[in-house]
């Protein structure tokens, strides 16, 4: 399948929520509770990436010490390698650069070999790792300067 030209739009934690639990990569993912909690009080964006008219993916980040830290994300396995998070990211990307923020920060882990492939490719650079006692299970910082 090839590329898609996905709708970008604003979510809610609900359709996030409901992502993430379709999502293989996520065992345990975030019960709507705790993106409420993470997102009270501070700058945050949520975005929805629909094909079709159906959700395909999205992308939850929030201030973070004056940075804008992309915390929650995933495409659905449907549609995935068809620019989708790439799309998301590029939207994301925008709207931290138009309010301001000079820094966007993520983190993966590194059985996650995918996204941090994804976050090389799109210009972050690798800036600290929180050692695990096992290696796949690392968390591994990463910075882009916008």
């Amino acid at each position: 399948m090839g590329a898609v030209k996905p709708c970008i739009r604003e979510g809610t934690i609900e359709e996030a929520v409901w992502i993430s639990a379709q999502l293989p990569e996520f065992v345990a993912p975030y019960p709507a509770s705790a993106y409420r909690e993470r997102l009270a009080g501070v700058p945050h964006l949520i975005l929805l990436a629909c094909v079709g008219g159906k959700a395909a993916g999205f992308k939850v980040g929030y201030e973070l010490e004056g940075s804008f830290y992309s915390w929650m994300g995933g495409v659905l396995p449907d549609y995935r390698r068809r620019g989708v998070a790439r799309a998301l990211a590029s939207e994301q990307e925008s709207w931290a650069k138009q309010r301001g923020y000079s820094r966007l920060l993520m983190k993966s882990r590194n059985e996650h070999r995918a996204m941090l492939i994804f976050a090389l490719s799109n210009g972050f650079s690798i800036s600290s790792v929180e050692k695990r006692p096992v290696l796949s299970a690392n968390r591994i910082w990463l910075e882009k300067v916008l």
